[in-house]
């Protein structure tokens, strides 16, 4: 019986972030705003400048990458369906988690570049997959309240 109520839970949760009663479009000029404020708390997040437990590590950083993944998305398909904003921000994020893989010599070059770094990481690690499906959840769940809220496209 746990499992099973285990299971509902989480299916009642998933249905909750992803269904849309009617289209939704989203405001690209909110979507940025959102945008630069959570890559401004993620660069805090690396410098110390934003206290997310130690424990944690640098994951809540990659969850906030993940979530500038999903806003990304969003902007360039204002009207994308929250399934498949879902889909395209996890293949996304964990594609690039798994090019880290990849250490040919001119990708070395391109990562020693801060900002190729920033948005293509180094040394691939399986933990942050968790952590972009995190950063996409919570992403998900804001994109849920702005629609809610009524911040559509002026």
């Amino acid at each position: 019986a746990t499992g099973s109520s285990g299971r509902d839970w989480s299916f009642f949760f998933c249905q909750m972030l992803l269904n849309t009663a009617a289209q939704f479009r989203r405001s690209r000029f909110w979507l940025a705003i959102l945008i630069l404020l959570v890559i401004a708390i993620g660069l805090a997040s690396r410098r110390g400048y934003v206290p997310f437990p130690a424990v944690l590590g640098n994951y809540p950083g990659d969850a906030l990458w993940a979530w500038v993944v999903l806003l990304c998305v969003a902007w360039v398909r204002p009207a994308i369906t929250r399934t498949r904003l879902a889909s395209w921000s996890l293949v996304i994020a964990f594609a690039i988690e798994f090019l880290q893989l990849y250490q040919a010599p001119w990708m070395q070059a391109l990562r020693a570049n801060k900002l190729a770094y920033l948005v293509l990481g180094n040394g691939f690690d399986p933990l942050d997959l968790v952590a972009y499906a995190a950063g996409i959840a919570l992403g998900l769940a804001v994109d849920r309240g702005w629609e809610r809220a009524g911040l559509r496209r002026g």
